[in-house]
């Protein structure tokens, strides 16, 4: 099945707003008419089934559009998110061997960049109301081709996407994802959270990335829902819209709900049509989830995915208790477990690293055999995440496998250490790593960004540390930053901490 065909279902039930983007409504019907007619172009310039396509956008319907487009004429889609570096640019162009371009006129200067190293890509096409010299419009190819469009026929093994990863540990890593694997996890997210059919959703998170594969073809299967598209991330905008559009959920990382606890002016908006505050790609501090509550009276609910697995593998949305801290259950027909490290299953209680199994789960990673039979073993994905499952099934992350600190022989998980940090009132972010030690082998450093406003010295946070924490604990070092280094979905980059 192409999974461009899940789209197709709520064609038959009329036309309807799918897509609301600064104030624009955009039908169903639609926005199928132009996906179409974006396929019927693409092919005129030489794309055929299995080339790969590049989309660098902002967030903009034009990504969904662009996505739908690529798989009905049995292309492979390259998301890249729009904040990626020119170097990383340049990388996932020459690997990937894309030879088209779908962006915006302000990431031209890393396009051409990148085109240097990837003689490959033969057209690049620009989503602008002006024509751009040695680009083909996006706008033209609209109307210049039929909204009649021959729907390509796909294995359910096809390749249907390429989603680098961000390369927080090294180079990144092409995930191939297939037209199955996507629709079952579409199927997987519908049957599990049992969302109305008319819910509305605010995306704020970058769409040329898993998520925006995920949002998008979990909401074809919501009839007569709707899609509120931002840009980019802003508090005023937000908050406008959730009242304005009377959204019902939101995705957010753990960044975004710290900065929306900031926002002075939240009171000032009617947010009461929310269902579900959601939480992923990080860990959230429990101390956020606590004034979150407090403030706005809203539970939030933490989840959890790996883009090697389709992205949303777990959820707490449906759960009637939200335990704190815990990434919930795992959606409808996936299978989870807590391995050791010689692969054996441990029982309810035990720390290991989380496993996943299921059709969603990548095909493997592009060109790198033996990375992928590094996490792929007996049909199990190991994520590197550490943790533990309770007696009521639900999923708690303690680490990432590689953060663990060793010190004079103990494991010690950094999170323990961020999470006390976390309760001091003045601190906003706090990220902990080990380094090298002559005499424990590894001690323990931490980062912190204070609450706008705050002023804290570190031997003031130090003296807290030592009352929150047992001494073996303590940080040799407290650092104090203006702001953390971040990927592009906010997560804390501890690889760009530990140079420090």
């Amino acid at each position: 099945m192409n999974v461009a065909e899940l789209a197709l279902k709520s064609l038959e039930l009329g036309e309807y707003v799918s897509v609301i983007f600064e104030d624009r409504e955009i039908t169903n019907k639609q926005m199928d008419c132009a996906a179409n007619k974006l396929g019927n172009g693409l092919k005129k310039l030489g794309v055929r089934p299995g080339d790969r396509v590049i989309i660098q956008m902002p967030n903009c319907p034009e990504v969904f559009l662009a996505f739908q487009a690529i798989w009905k004429i049995g292309a492979v889609i390259v998301p890249i998110n729009y904040l990626v570096g020119a170097e990383e640019t340049a990388f996932i162009y020459k690997d990937s061997g894309a030879n088209a371009v779908i962006t915006a006129p302000e990431y031209l200067d890393k396009v051409r960049a990148a085109r240097v190293k990837a003689p490959g890509i033969k057209n690049v096409v620009i989503v602008s109301p002006d024509s751009v010299e040695g680009t083909i419009s996006f706008k033209d190819l609209l109307a210049q081709n039929s909204d009649r469009l021959e729907m390509a026929k796909t294995d359910d093994d096809d390749l249907a996407t390429l989603i680098y990863t961000s390369g927080t540990t090294g180079t990144p890593k092409g995930v191939m994802l297939t037209h199955g694997g996507l629709v079952y996890n579409a199927r997987c997210q519908h049957e599990t959270n049992k969302l109305p059919q008319d819910w509305i959703t605010l995306a704020v998170l970058p769409l040329c990335h898993s998520f925006g594969i995920a949002t998008m073809n979990s909401a074809c299967l919501r009839l007569r829902g709707k899609t509120i598209i931002l840009r980019s991330f802003n508090l005023e905008k937000l908050f406008t819209a959730i009242e304005k559009y009377r959204v019902n959920g939101l995705s957010a990382v753990p960044t975004m709900y710290v900065y929306i606890l900031q926002y002075p002016d939240a009171g000032k908006y009617d947010t009461s049509s929310m269902k579900a505050w959601v939480c992923g790609s990080a860990p959230l501090a429990v101390d956020t989830w606590k004034q979150f509550k407090e403030k706005f009276g809203g539970e939030i609910a933490e989840g959890w995915g790996l883009t090697e697995a389709g992205a949303n593998n777990t959820t707490s949305v449906i759960l009637p208790v939200k335990k704190v801290g815990s990434i919930g259950i795992p959606q409808n027909g996936m299978e989870m477990k807590i391995f050791d490290d010689d692969d054996n299953e441990l029982p309810q209680g035990r720390e290991g690293e989380i496993v996943i199994r299921g059709p969603m789960v990548m095909k493997g990673y592009w060109n790198l055999p033996e990375a992928t039979a590094a996490v792929i073993r007996n049909g199990w994905l190991h994520t590197g995440d550490v943790g533990y499952i309770d007696r009521d099934g639900y999923f708690f992350i303690t680490d990432r496998k590689k953060d663990i600190i060793i010190k004079g022989g103990e494991n010690i998980s950094p999170r323990t250490i961020e999470e006390a940090l976390y309760s001091h009132p003045k601190v906003a972010e706090a990220a902990v790593v080990g380094f090298k030690d002559p005499v424990y082998g590894e001690d323990i450093k931490a980062f912190v960004t204070l609450m706008p406003g705050q002023t804290a010295g570190v031997e003031e946070l130090m003296e807290f540390s030592k009352s929150n924490l047992n001494s073996f604990r303590v940080p040799r070092e407290i650092v104090i930053l203006e702001g953390m280094p971040k990927n592009l979905m906010g997560k804390i980059l501890k690889k760009e901490l530990r140079k420090m």
